[in-house]
């Protein structure tokens, strides 16, 4: 029995890198999903400032928080389309991410 004393604490040590892992990648989608989220709320908006004759990108950029508007790209797509691009921010960096997520949205009528 006494050679067991310590299993326990062994068994928790050598596992809590691996939920810690699983708990990031976690993380790091969620973070995905929400710049995913804000990005279709910015194509919104965006289209809604084209619209009334404004500029699209400084409207997709006051609708989006600070972390998100260093990558952001707004393009015309025709029709009274708008397209939001914006970078997906890494979890434990600041470094810029290959990843990137739009939306796209129009509030003309479609033909």
């Amino acid at each position: 029995m006494d050679g067991e004393r310590g299993q326990a604490s062994i068994e928790l040590v050598a596992a809590l890198p691996a939920v810690m892992l699983v708990g990031a990648l976690v993380w790091q989608l969620a973070l995905a999903g929400h710049a995913a989220w804000l990005t279709a709320n910015a194509a919104r908006t965006a289209a809604r400032a084209s619209i009334v004759g404004r500029s699209p990108a400084s409207a997709a950029r006051s609708a989006l928080p600070r972390s998100l508007e260093r990558g952001l790209e707004v393009e015309r797509l025709g029709e009274g389309r708008i397209r939001v691009s914006v970078r997906v921010p890494w979890l434990l960096t600041r470094a810029p991410s290959p990843l990137r997520v739009a939306a796209a949205a129009s509030l003309g009528e479609q033909p």
